[in-house]
């Protein structure tokens, strides 16, 4: 993991910038942690991702969730987020119609892609939870909103240390 975190701390601006906004497309994020780099250790990266993720605005946490498909469709061609999501792959076609139905029902409700950390979630627990938070207030919606976008950050930047960031 040593010589994957060196290897990113030397990645030329740009490409590191193109491997950050793999990870979360909010340009703000990315910035907060190219601008922290050398990192020490891969914990010293994602403490800086999490406390980037703390001060979002609202407009960040858009871009941030832009970057994410709904759940039960990932993003064709896309590794990531067919990994991320691969508790949807089994699901019967009833389940899948449900999603579709609750993803457009909450995308109403709140102008956006329901956003889940979908990682070892099976089709069913992510079900429930776009259930429940359905009625959740824009507000309290928007703090757990954060708080999965964090999760899924921490994922994908120990999946870029621990991986050949050159790659």
């Amino acid at each position: 993991m040593a010589q994957a975190l060196a290897t990113f701390n030397a990645l030329e601006e740009h490409t590191a910038a193109a491997a950050l906004h793999e990870a979360c497309a909010s340009a703000e994020w990315g910035r907060r942690l190219l601008a922290g780099r050398p990192y020490a250790t891969a914990g010293d990266l994602l403490r800086a991702s999490d406390a980037a993720m703390a001060e979002l605005s609202s407009a960040d946490l858009q871009e941030a969730m832009a970057g994410h498909p709904p759940i039960g469709r990932p993003k064709p061609g896309d590794p990531t987020s067919a990994r991320e999501q691969r508790g949807m792959a089994g699901a019967s076609e009833e389940l899948r119609a449900e999603m579709l139905e609750l993803n457009l029902a909450y995308q109403d409700r709140f102008g956006h892609v329901f956003l889940i950390c979908a990682t070892g979630r099976t089709g069913e627990q992510m079900r429930d939870a776009v259930r429940e938070r359905i009625g959740n207030s824009p507000e309290q919606e928007r703090e757990i909103v954060r708080t999965e976008l964090g999760r899924i950050n921490r994922i994908r930047l120990t999946r870029l240390v621990e991986e050949d960031a050159s790659a």
